[in-house]
């Protein structure tokens, strides 16, 4: 997972594939719930070859999190097949989705103006 920090108040996280994707997402929720302060958060998905009902899971637990603490959550660049998951399962009206990472970027920007 490649984490940057594009401002004070936003930064982008690269999620690859498995094996590291389950550890990173369970690693950035568990960051999200302890740190004093969150900043708005762009999920990069553009290199993840697949998710399961653990990853969707884990996903959902960042999302609350970030709900709890008043941070934005912004996924970016699903592939297709990925795309397909979330629409399948109803998700792609619970989560809020980006075509790619300078188009979150702009939105949040926007917000924090």
């Amino acid at each position: 997972m490649a984490v940057q920090e594009w401002s004070d108040n936003i930064w982008v996280v690269r999620l690859g594939d498995e094996p590291s994707l389950s550890e990173d997402l369970l690693r950035l929720k568990d960051w999200f719930e302890r740190a004093p302060r969150i900043p708005d958060l762009v999920v990069d998905l553009s290199a993840v070859a697949q998710l399961n009902s653990s990853h969707l899971s884990q996903l959902l637990r960042l999302r609350r999190a970030a709900i709890d603490r008043e941070a934005k959550l912004l996924l970016a660049k699903p592939p297709d097949h990925v795309w397909a998951l979330f629409l399948t399962t109803g998700l792609d009206k619970v989560f809020e989705f980006a075509p790619d990472v300078s188009t979150a970027l702009a939105g949040l920007r926007m917000k924090n103006k």
